[in-house]
């Protein structure tokens, strides 16, 4: 039985900063909505007049040329072969000249009719009162909000879901291990059954204050994200009523059409892992679509120049931005590297393959820069496509990079080769720079910091005992062997990390200078905040679970915030530890870095007929 000691645990998240954007004064948006009206159709008129006099300069060479860079924009009754210079690239000589000269003339016409038409339109309106602008304004306001609505009910096609194995089942035969199944199940319940108290619809839940909580990861909407984190866990575990409840909760309320600035990393591993996770079990398509409307929202992160998306979007205007405090303006790898498994579903499930090709494009850009080291620096600027810091970590902002690239080859059903050596080369080049034994003879996983090996291990860095196993079958030279047992030794590392606290919770991050070794110095890296290992002892409280301020305190202070990856992650990895293989087994499931459970794709499922998006 694989044991989530053994799965890549999640772990990538990054400390919430009150970093909004600022406001600005009411007074500048006073602008009354005629005058807005009028300017608006002015300037309407002015860019048709503009785009008018395109026409109507004068041909500068006799044959005209057509180049508008994509071979599928052809004119057809054209001789490819004649008087071309490029593939695809055109000469309009003889009759067809003719032909062509009366197509300008009559689009000429045309705008120039349109032209005349938007001005008298203009005319008009000045003529009317406020009141009667303020009214049609709202008359087209509401016509858009209809179409949007109707856009967003439009079905998507019907794509077979996978031949699905082990979505229920699980019982194991000992008395004793269903005992403490049942237990994490009941922790499960109180966890819920207070959100659903005293935080429903907020993102996550303040289990001593007893009421919503929300960083600025979400925006500054009630998205509801234990709602969608919990789903799954709540499916395995049987929690049937609870989970339908958190359906309705999303057929009626969640909304994404918000003026809400969110981290596109987060929303997609939390949000859309969720909703594609909970529609491969269930089986309901609302999932499937608010996963969809989603996934739309978070597009124009990647309208940059290099195609690296931005780390925060408005979900409403699409404008996005870097984290004020990551370096030169840069995105984050383990953000942007963290979108590959959720963005191929989805280009699955729509046939649309923008998604596919988005994450593709990351990949690509990625592989033809250098690599100090072979190491992947931490940073990237969107805007020049460099390396921001020389900063490289298996932890925090660097963490689930890896994880996805050994994740997206087992998801292809072990075809996605290109992956697999993009793996197998950065977990050489991590062995061979940030991996070391400390004089007590303990694995760590260091930070590299400007050519310089920090002898610090995050909490989040953990995860990486499991992925050195789970990718061990399928490595180079017949390694195996080896990775097992280097995964081994840093589980051991971390689970010392744990034993040498007070409340045998392991801190945030740990040192390795001199005498100590596997523990936290400083105050700001002795929290523990829920992560996917809990023990109820010290974070369980009359309102939920919180996390904690200070391992190494006897007497442990309360954060106050029940983490929806409790829910997600935590309490699954407990209960899958103590149910049978045949549930959710490894050969036909992948976990996304939330822990969502996505089907692996394999061959016979992903070149459906209806379905253009050949993955």
């Amino acid at each position: 039985m694989t044991t989530p000691a053994l799965l890549p645990l999640s772990g990538r998240r990054i400390p919430p900063l009150n970093l909004g954007p600022p406001s600005f004064p009411h007074h500048r948006a006073t602008l009354r909505l005629s005058e807005k009206f009028i300017l608006l159709l002015i300037l309407s008129a002015f860019i048709t007049l503009c785009f008018g006099a395109f026409f109507f300069l004068p041909d500068s060479s006799k044959h005209k040329r057509f180049d508008l860079g994509l071979e599928d924009v052809l004119i057809p009754h054209v001789d490819a072969n004649r008087g071309a210079k490029n593939p695809g690239v055109f000469l309009i000589h003889g009759p067809d000249e003719h032909r062509h000269r009366e197509e300008e003339e009559r689009l000429r016409n045309k705008i120039r009719a349109d032209h005349e038409k938007a001005l008298e339109e203009a005319k008009e309106k000045l003529k009317k009162s406020r009141e009667e602008i303020r009214a049609e304004i709202q008359t087209e306001k509401n016509k858009v909000v209809q179409e949007m609505k109707t856009k967003e009910k439009k079905p998507l096609p019907p794509v077979p879901i996978p031949n699905l194995t082990g979505i229920n089942g699980g019982d194991p035969e000992s008395s004793d291990i269903r005992k403490k199944r049942e237990k994490i199940k009941e922790m499960m319940k109180h966890a819920w059954d207070n959100y659903r108290i005293y935080g429903w619809g907020h993102n996550e839940l303040r289990p001593i204050a007893r009421k919503g909580h929300s960083t600025n990861i979400f925006g500054s909407s009630q998205m509801g994200a234990t709602i969608v984190d919990a789903l799954d866990t709540l499916y395995i575990m049987g929690l049937l009523d609870e989970f339908r409840d958190g359906q309705k909760w999303i057929e009626d309320n969640l909304d994404f059409s918000v003026n809400s600035e969110v981290s596109v990393f987060e929303v997609n591993i939390r949000f859309i892992g969720g909703l594609l996770s909970a529609y491969y079990l269930s089986g309901e398509e609302i999932f499937k679509i608010k996963a969809v409307q989603l996934a739309e929202k978070l597009l124009p992160a990647f309208n940059t120049p290099t195609g690296i998306p931005w780390a925060m979007v408005n979900l409403k205007s699409g404008v996005g931005r870097n984290w004020g405090w990551a370096s030169a303006g840069s995105s984050i790898l383990a953000e942007f590297g963290t979108l590959h498994m959720e963005f191929v579903h989805l280009s699955y499930l729509t046939g649309d393959p923008v998604y596919y090709k988005k994450v593709m494009h990351i990949r690509k850009l990625l592989q033809k820069m250098d690599r100090p080291n072979g190491l992947y620096p931490n940073y990237l600027n969107p805007r020049t496509g460099r390396w921001g810091q020389y900063h490289t970590s298996v932890g925090g902002l660097g963490d689930s990079f890896y994880e996805y690239l050994l994740k997206a080859w087992l998801m292809s059903d072990k075809t996605d080769h290109e992956a697999r050596k993009m793996y197998d080369d950065a977990i050489e080049a991590i062995e061979k720079h940030l991996i070391k034994k400390s004089r007590g003879g303990l694995t760590f996983i260091g930070e590299w910091k400007n050519g310089h090996l920090e002898k610090k291990m995050g909490h989040l860095a953990c995860f990486a005992g499991g992925m050195f196993a789970l990718g061990a079958d399928g490595s180079r030279m017949d390694k195996a062997g080896h990775y097992l047992e280097l995964g081994a030794e840093i589980a051991h590392t971390c689970h010392e990390s744990y034993d040498r606290t007070a409340l045998k919770l392991g801190p945030e991050s740990f040192k390795f200078d001199g005498a100590v070794e596997a523990v936290a110095v400083r105050q700001a890296e002795k929290y523990y905040i829920l992560r996917p290992e809990a023990i109820e002892k010290y974070c369980r409280v009359s309102g939920g679970f919180s996390g904690v301020k200070d391992v190494y305190s006897s007497t442990p202070t309360h954060d106050d915030v029940q983490q929806s990856f409790f829910l997600a992650e935590t309490l699954k990895y407990l209960y899958l530890l103590f149910s049978g293989d045949d549930l959710l087994p490894l050969d036909h499931w992948v976990f996304n870095t939330e822990a969502h459970p996505l089907p692996v794709l394999h061959l016979s499922n992903t070149t459906l007929s209806g379905n253009p998006a050949v993955l």
